[in-house]
């Protein structure tokens, strides 16, 4: 028998209608809880609804037979998950009074990864709230009272509905909306850049490739990913993996990927940084939006038992970062989990704030993990995002595309792209995001790093300019810029003088290895800041000693840092405009306010 179709405009609404039901019992930044779970719920009911009574009937004869009927059972419902209870949606609305109880037993009857994901949903509590306000029945007979099988609605389509309703809740959720939820747009620019050199994962049949995303939310990053692989190349099959924190969201997550036909054995519910849920897995692509600024005091003792104990066989060998930011943590997770170059090495894009960048003085963590990466060569590319780009955020932020299998034009070179100009003023501003990038911004920031050169553009136009229009003078404003790996490094020297005696004659030194030497004056002590490249003698020779040539540098304090002084790098000088033109501005204004004064005197 067909079944009527189930179309997604509809079904959409239709689950949105429930939320009729809640008002009054529920907040709406609440909705979601009961929302999700059930459609969910449903779904899995209707999938399941051709080979229950085979389920039911291998269970019965593999146990009598005195075996684990587990994979039996995966491979007659021909899924990743199974229900062994007779109970379904249809016979659940036939005892009213026992609603509760039934579902209960209903859920308790998944397969263990179903199980779980109701658990993180923390169902069993929505479901005692819903049953006390007397809503448990009227929710249910709804959902019951809609057509989900996969021969009505497809696994593309129930996503799209899915993902609709996590974006509806998160907008009405503002508070939580960004913690979990990256903008869509972003994620899309993300994935371009990761794919961009893989021609083989763009073309070739059959070809399979890992993603992997840590902070995974509610799997946004996950799901772009397979939308935009199955675009280029449908034959391709991307194995997702994931980890977050966050009960709801890991929940949603699972969910969604369940909802599409994905297997969910690999998307793993915990704290990334103190417990690896996928320890000595690397993959060949990695996506994450970390949170921004987020403290790691509790889990400070296993990060720093693993930097001490492990070094560089762990993943924090490089240094810690300042416990108010654990940004950079994230960063050497992701390097940790890069698979080695040999093997096809690693690309992975993560959003940072504008603290990793530059933040820490020399011999800092933070400076340690900069000259990790750059000194292994590993960064390819930042690009700088417009404000006002994410949900719970107006700062600055930024991508790093990061990769041990850098093309032979970019090896030893750092690409920087500064698209803050690059965007479009949302309809409806949700939160904090009041800017979204275009189809046209993502195709012009994916050829800009495609190309992989300095690129400067007239400012009135937009458009580049040619060598021939720079070297004749012209100011244009740069957007991307080429950089040696060295020319982000610097030397920190310590410049010392002389304590002084009353007699105006140096103290000196009686002992040790600047025995007969003047004593340093640490009042008297600074630093300076020398490039990478340059001797730091004939630096002090030049800059320093002539202004003070009593002083000398101390050589057991010198250390080499590294910083990233992203905008310094796009600041174009401005001179200040002719006093005469601002003179001839201001007697302008003040006409205009004597003759307002002068009518309102009339």
């Amino acid at each position: 028998m067909e079944r009527p179709s189930t179309n997604q405009t509809n079904l959409s609404s239709f689950i949105w209608s429930v939320a009729d039901l809640l008002r009054g019992d529920y907040k709406q930044s609440e909705y979601g809880r009961v929302i999700l779970p059930f459609t969910v719920l449903r779904r899995l009911d209707c999938v399941l609804e051709d080979t229950k009574a085979a389920v039911l009937k291998e269970k019965e004869k593999r146990e009598a037979a005195g075996l684990n009927p587990e994979p039996f059972l995966l491979k007659k419902a021909g899924l990743l998950f199974y229900n062994t209870s007779p109970l379904d949606f249809k016979t659940l609305m036939g005892d009213q009074d026992n609603i509760a109880e039934n579902l209960f037993s209903y859920i308790q009857a998944f397969s263990p990864e179903v199980r779980d994901l109701f658990e993180c949903f923390d169902f069993h509590v929505q479901l005692e709230r819903l049953a006390k306000a007397d809503l448990l029945y009227l929710v249910a007979e709804k959902f019951a009272g809609i057509d989900l099988h996969p021969s009505v609605v497809t696994n593309e389509q129930m996503g799209t509905v899915f993902e609709e309703l996590i974006r509806k809740f998160a907008e009405i959720s503002n508070e939580t909306a960004g913690e979990h939820f990256t903008p869509r747009e972003v994620i899309r620019l993300m994935v371009n850049l990761l794919f961009i050199e893989d021609d083989d994962a763009l073309t070739k049949p059959g070809i399979v490739r890992s993603l992997y995303d840590p902070t995974a939310g509610t799997g946004g990053m996950l799901s772009v990913a397979q939308e935009h692989l199955a675009e280029q190349n449908p034959d391709a099959r991307l194995v997702m993996y994931g980890q977050e924190l966050n009960g709801e969201s890991y929940a949603i997550c699972k969910a969604d990927m369940l909802i599409k036909g994905q297997d969910i054995s690999q998307i793993i519910h915990g704290n990334t940084l103190s417990d690896d849920g996928l320890p000595g897995k690397q993959f060949d692509y990695m996506l994450s939006n970390p949170p921004f600024g987020v403290e790691w005091k509790k889990i400070q003792k296993a990060i720093k038992d693993e930097h001490t104990k492990e070094g560089f066989n762990g993943r924090f060998g490089p240094g810690l970062p300042r416990v108010s930011d654990g940004s950079l943590l994230f960063l050497m997770h992701l390097i940790s989990k890069m698979r080695p170059t040999k093997d096809g090495g690693s690309r992975f894009g993560i959003v940072l704030n504008g603290s990793p960048l530059f933040t820490g003085n020399a011999g800092s963590g933070e400076s340690e993990i900069r000259r990790y990466v750059l000194e292994n060569d590993f960064l390819e590319a930042i690009i700088g995002l417009p404000t006002d780009m994410f949900y719970n955020t107006g700062i600055s932020t930024y991508i790093w595309i990061v990769t041990n299998r850098k093309p032979k034009h970019r090896q030893g070179k750092v690409q920087l792209i500064d698209a803050s100009g690059m965007w479009q003023k949302m309809r409806k501003s949700l939160g904090s995001k009041r800017k979204e990038l275009s189809d046209d911004h993502i195709a012009e920031i994916t050829q800009l790093f495609g190309e992989a050169k300095d690129v400067t553009v007239d400012p009135e136009t937009g458009k580049p300019l040619s060598q021939k229009a720079l070297a004749s003078g012209s100011v244009g404003t740069p957007i991307s810029r080429i950089f040696k790996t060295t020319d982000f490094g610097y030397q920190t020297i310590t410049v010392e003088r002389p304590l002084m005696k009353k007699n105006g004659e140096p103290q000196l030194e009686t002992k040790g290895k600047r025995k007969g030497l003047p004593k340093p004056d640490s009042k008297l002590r600074d630093t300076e800041e020398v490039p990478l490249g340059e001797d730091i003698h004939e630096y002090f020779a030049r800059e320093v000693k002539p202004h003070v040539p009593d002083a000398w540098i101390d050589e057991d304090k010198t250390k080499i840092g590294y910083e990233i002084p992203f905008n310094r790098h796009f600041y174009v000088f401005k001179p200040p405009r002719e006093l005469d033109e601002i003179d001839a501005e201001l007697k302008g204004v003040t006409d205009r306010i004597v003759a307002m004064i002068g009518e309102l005197s009339q």
